[in-house]
């Protein structure tokens, strides 16, 4: 089985911000996809902000942030990042969320998603939020 742990952070508003430091501290390559790029405008004030960054390092540095949107809550410092888990096939996210679902509440429910085969989302019994998807490139069209 071969899945990468990252984390995930949530801001609002300041995703690119933050990822554009992280970068300049750690180097690497920046990504970003805007609610308005993958075509998810839920609120104009949204469309700009980040659906989907990261920051990937040669030296193993990797760290991936969003802005929540404005119909979520969200206060700094709290529901401050997630535990993203990517793996290559569906058999193994479906494997680890079977186990990681007991006792837990399920945000979105493991499905397809315009960015992944499978996405899912889930606060654990022990009130760690945990996003899952199997790895799938992003059309932007």
């Amino acid at each position: 089985m071969a899945v990468d742990a990252v984390t995930h952070l949530n801001f609002r508003g300041d995703a690119r911000e933050a990822l554009s430091f992280y970068r300049s501290v750690f180097g690497g390559d920046m990504a970003v996809v805007t609610y308005k790029d993958a075509g998810n405008v839920q609120d104009p004030a949204d469309a700009d902000r980040v659906m989907w960054g990261q920051v990937a390092a040669g030296n193993g540095f990797r760290v991936m942030a969003y802005d929540v949107p404005s119909n979520l809550p969200w206060n700094r410092g709290e529901n401050a990042f997630f535990v993203s888990v990517r793996g290559g096939t569906a058999e193994e996210i479906t494997a680890c969320w079977e186990k990681l679902s007991e006792g837990a509440t399920v945000r979105q429910p493991l499905g397809p998603a315009q960015w992944a085969p499978l996405y899912g989302m889930l606060v654990d019994r022990f009130g760690v939020v945990w996003v899952l998807d199997v790895a799938g490139g992003y059309d932007a069209s």
